[in-house]
């Protein structure tokens, strides 16, 4: 299985100290992931650091080195207790709210990050949640992608074309063919778990890709059914970590 990266919660004000350590890693294994910029951040909980005076300006030198970059929602905060479409929680910016406000904060971060300078057609929901409103919104709004979803290889449905997350970890290193994506949330990461994705680069080089290699590969129709299997999965997979913690 080839795997790719993202990285969730970009801003200006982020843990620059572990931002750097992975890029330095990512670097050195050649891999370009894809980072989710959150337009206008509001969300106490990811402010980490000083915020960096040239940050925009940095993300436009990351693009130019291959890094891809999502629309990652508008404000970085949770509104409602809904789940949507893919439940992997019960917490929500876009989930349960009324069309016209979710176009409106669609529109007015992909406004945001297009006066600076960045313009991208991928979204990346909060939390991993959005409903069918979600969708249609971001269809009006001009995005082709969304980078959530289970599966070995990218799909589509309502029009918009979903980049798979992994359901777990281990599983991107078992022996089977297909796509993935690797989550981090470099924020809230300690040495020991850089030093996981360190030792993975290391000891299985030719599974990771960078991640606009997705981009380019063909893309499956996926029915009734293959939604209704996603989002059970998705719904017992937020059970058993709830059970665990």
């Amino acid at each position: 299985m080839k795997i790719a990266i993202r990285m969730d919660d970009i801003t200006a004000d982020m843990n620059w100290k572990n931002f750097l350590a992975l890029k330095e890693l990512f670097d050195r294994h050649g891999i370009c992931p894809l980072i989710g910029v959150v337009p206008d951040n509001r969300d106490e909980n990811l402010r980490m650091a000083p915020p960096r005076e040239d940050f925009w300006e940095y993300l436009g030198k990351l693009r130019g080195q291959g890094w891809v970059i999502a629309q990652h929602g508008q404000y970085h905060r949770y509104t409602t207790q809904k789940g949507g479409c893919f439940p992997l929680n019960r917490f929500s910016e876009y989930a349960g709210v009324p069309y016209e406000k979710q176009k409106s904060m669609i529109e007015e971060g992909k406004k945001i990050l297009e006066e600076k300078g960045i313009r991208t057609d991928i979204f990346m929901a909060p939390g991993h949640t959005f409903d069918r409103n979600t969708l249609k919104a971001l269809r009006e709004c001009g995005f082709r992608y969304l980078t959530d979803g289970f599966g070995k290889s990218p799909y589509s449905r309502e029009g918009l074309t979903f980049l798979p997350i992994s359901s777990r970890k281990k599983d991107c290193f078992k022996d089977r063919e297909g796509y993935t994506t690797l989550v981090i949330h470099a924020n809230g990461m300690s040495e020991a778990e850089i030093g996981w994705y360190e030792r993975m680069l290391a000891e299985y080089p030719d599974r990771f890709i960078s991640y606009g290699q997705l981009l380019t590969l063909p893309v499956t129709k996926r029915g009734f059914a293959g939604n209704l299997a996603e989002y059970i999965q998705a719904s017992c997979k937020r059970i058993l970590v709830k059970l665990l913690s």
